[in-house]
């Protein structure tokens, strides 16, 4: 009699089956949670148009105002190069190139987040913050992308537009390597812009009130119109580790252009871009751990 204890078949296969099944698992439920965010995402751009659309009057003057004070600026970078042919080593055409780019990014900005970060003290305030606390998604998400501003998508076409007439005039004809590049940095700069601004509209938990504090840093946008040679000394080295507005414009700018563009400044855009929304992350989870809600 054969007295031999065998291993029941049936279990070699079961390791590797088991395996597919957990990973089977997992997918399924990130497709789940992707599918949960892009059904929120969709009716918040739902609401976003419908908004828009009830005062027309209001999205047009809008757009109105900011082709404006675009146009102003080309037009006080022409009247600087009526006495002077460089500023460092950056040639008019660079400029208005660096000024469209810095108002793209600036629109794609203001288009995703710049309403919702300056509305967080009055979620808070008002207690209307409990009702997103509610919601079967991340809190942040939703406060970061609630609202849509149409318009800023309007503004942005028009800073694209200078860039390619900037890029005609240069004789520039940038790879497609160059383009998906500058797209890539942009919006690492965009990412430094939203994470520095909700960093700062937590403050609202302990103030109340940080509308003052957060539309002072939008308009520390103007800093990244400009070229970072234009700077020196202390105000640059602000600028450029702790407010990092001259990296945001100009390293993309740089890479688009064919301008001498190491790799250690790219690196330092991608760092800060990381250290930012580390850093207001941070924050943002000491904050709601003070929230107590409007009721308490």
């Amino acid at each position: 009699m054969n007295s031999e204890v065998r291993t029941p078949k049936s279990e070699a296969p079961n390791a590797p089956t088991h395996h597919v099944s957990r990973f089977t698992f997992h997918v399924s439920c990130f497709s789940h949670h992707a599918s949960r965010y892009f059904s929120v995402y969709a009716a918040l751009w739902k609401n976003s148009v419908t908004r828009e659309m009830s005062f027309k009057s209001n999205f047009l003057l809008w757009i109105l105002v900011e082709l404006l004070w675009f146009g102003l600026q080309l037009s006080f970078i022409g009247v600087l190069y009526l006495h002077t042919d460089h500023i460092g080593t950056w040639t008019q055409w660079q400029v208005v190139l660096l000024i469209g780019a810095s108002h793209f990014i600036q629109q794609i900005y203001q288009a995703f987040f710049l309403i919702n970060c300056t509305n967080l003290s009055e979620l808070v305030r008002t207690g209307k913050l409990d009702f997103l606390l509610l919601l079967p998604v991340n809190t942040r998400f939703v406060v970061s992308l609630r609202q849509v501003d149409l318009g800023a998508f309007v503004n942005a076409a028009s800073a694209v537009a200078v860039m390619v007439y900037a890029a005609r005039q240069l004789h520039l004809a940038p790879t497609l390597g160059q383009v998906l590049g500058f797209l890539a940095l942009c919006v690492t700069g965009i990412a430094i812009h939203y994470s520095l601004m909700f960093l700062l509209a937590s403050i609202s938990f302990w103030t109340v009130r940080a509308q003052g504090i957060v539309w002072g840093y939008y308009n520390l946008f103007n800093v990244a119109r400009m070229p970072d040679e234009a700077f020196r000394g202390l105000f640059k080295a602000i600028f450029t580790f702790a407010l990092p507005m001259l990296l945001v414009s100009n390293v993309p700018v740089r890479l688009l252009a064919d301008k001498p563009n190491s790799a250690r400044l790219v690196l330092l855009l991608l760092a800060m871009s990381v250290v930012c929304f580390c850093v207001s992350e941070w924050v943002w989870r000491a904050s709601m751990r003070r929230y107590t809600s409007a009721s308490s």
